[in-house]
């Protein structure tokens, strides 16, 4: 049949929010900074392999893509509204 579990289910389990909103912090930090990446892969294969720009071409146009969204991103974050 079934076990008791070696612990008590109903007790109340101490959260440490410190760690919780660090790992948050992570979490949405690699969401903006990949999609920024994916979408630069994406400008990438645009540009050298649909627009005819060569692969020299689409390397330097994804890479002013990404230093500019990381720019903006990085400068949006220092004025965005904190709670």
């Amino acid at each position: 049949m079934a076990e008791h579990p070696g612990f008590d289910r109903n007790a109340v389990g101490e959260m440490d929010y410190p760690e919780h909103e660090r790992t948050y912090a992570r979490f949405l930090w690699l969401v903006k900074y990949g999609t920024i990446g994916v979408v630069g892969i994406l400008v990438f294969m645009l540009v050298a392999l649909i627009a005819n720009g060569g692969f020299i071409g689409g390397i330097v146009t994804a890479a002013i893509f990404i230093a500019v969204a990381s720019f903006v991103m990085r400068t949006g974050e220092t004025h965005s509204m904190k709670h």
